[in-house]
């Protein structure tokens, strides 16, 4: 518990002191946002406002985790570095796409194929070294079963080892390329993305601290509800780095709320939607992610719907923008309103999830 808190203390210090050092060190390299000259209402104001703030929030979670651990002399487990590995690696691919923009001066970066490459190889990287080194139980950091509160009875491994395996290993590219273009989305306005990424990685704190405490292989849990106990590897280690993500967030939300003095980039929105897809597959809770991540979800689906009915239609649109909370501000609502109201939403949405994970639990 003492790690938690304290990991969680040093990467908000290190986000709320240190973010407005790289603010004067972007400025000075020139790394400002490009804004499109179809942008929602008045963002043109927001031109040359440093981006990339994503390096910002990882290094506060790399440098918070570590130093925390290593100050209550901790032993590392495998899963948290698991879910760095995702964070850092689809990190970096944004940061290329920001770099890119920032170079040229335009609002298109990485070629959108290269994009969904670098996605994928990282994430099957990340599953195969999630179903790898079994621990003292036999159980490796992520499970073959697909899971909503905890691991059905579907096995992708009893179609086969091998066809399993490559079957898993798509289960997982789905599930990281979805959430990480779903944060990708929502961040379009100042302290959207983060701010809503605090509810949902902070619901992982939650539900990993609890899934310790009612973790199979603990020597403390009641026997009369032994039979509700959870078969989650390092769970104490996840909610551990899902603390670290969220005071890293606390602290970069603000310099990032309205109006924004750095803009998180793709470098940081890529990098939060590997953390929050990396935290539901590891704590065995992927589709659950659907209601924590709903703000994302409805972000997303506004996209796909404005643009199939503009296909479908010849040119017809459902929104006036999307996504969806561009649409609002089309309307009207000031940028600051929007971002609230979506923020209550991302929180409703978080409480529905974690509210279905301990009713699943009551009612077993």
């Amino acid at each position: 518990m003492s790690t938690l808190l304290l990991a969680g203390g040093i990467s908000l210090v290190f986000s709320l002191f240190f973010t407005p050092v790289f603010v004067r060190l972007f400025r000075r390299i020139g790394w400002g946002q490009f804004i499109r000259d179809d942008e929602a209402n008045d963002h043109h104001w927001k031109k040359g406002t440093p981006t990339m703030g994503g390096i910002v929030i990882v290094l506060a979670v790399v440098v918070g985790f570590f130093l925390a651990n290593w100050i209550t002399d901790s032993s590392i487990a495998l899963s948290p570095l698991l879910v760095l590995f995702l964070m850092v690696g689809l990190g970096v691919v944004g940061f290329i796409d920001d770099f890119i923009k920032t170079h040229k001066q335009r609002s298109l970066g990485l070629n959108g194929w290269w994009k969904i490459v670098g996605q994928v190889v990282i994430a099957t990287a990340f599953a195969l070294m999630s179903i790898s080194f079994p621990n003292s139980n036999g159980l490796t950091p992520a499970s073959t079963h697909v899971s909503i509160v905890r691991d059905t009875g579907l096995d992708f491994l009893a179609l086969g080892k091998v066809l399993g395996i490559v079957l898993f290993c798509v289960w997982i590219i789905l599930i990281v390329t979805a959430t990480t273009n779903a944060v990708n989305l929502a961040d379009g306005l100042d302290g959207l993305a983060s701010g809503s990424s605090i509810f949902a990685i902070g619901a992982f704190v939650i539900i990993n601290f609890w899934q310790f405490n009612q973790s199979c292989f603990s020597r403390t849990i009641d026997a009369d509800v032994l039979y509700k106990c959870y078969e989650v590897r390092d769970p104490l280690d996840l909610a551990i780095i899902s603390a670290t993500i969220v005071g890293a967030l606390i602290g970069f939300l603000w310099w990032n709320t309205s109006p924004a003095q750095i803009f998180m980039g793709d470098t940081g929105s890529m990098a939060l939607g590997g953390a929050l897809a990396a935290l539901a597959i590891l704590s065995q809770t992927e589709l659950l992610l659907i209601l924590i991540g709903g703000l994302f979800v409805f972000d997303t689906a506004s996209v796909l719907i404005q643009r199939g009915y503009f296909k479908l239609s010849g040119g017809k649109r459902v929104f006036l923008m999307s996504p969806i909370h561009h649409h609002f501000e089309v309307k009207g609502w000031a940028e600051v309103t929007v971002v609230v109201r979506f923020w209550i939403i991302a929180g409703l949405c978080v409480a529905a999830g974690v509210g279905t994970f301990y009713l699943e639990w009551l009612s077993r």
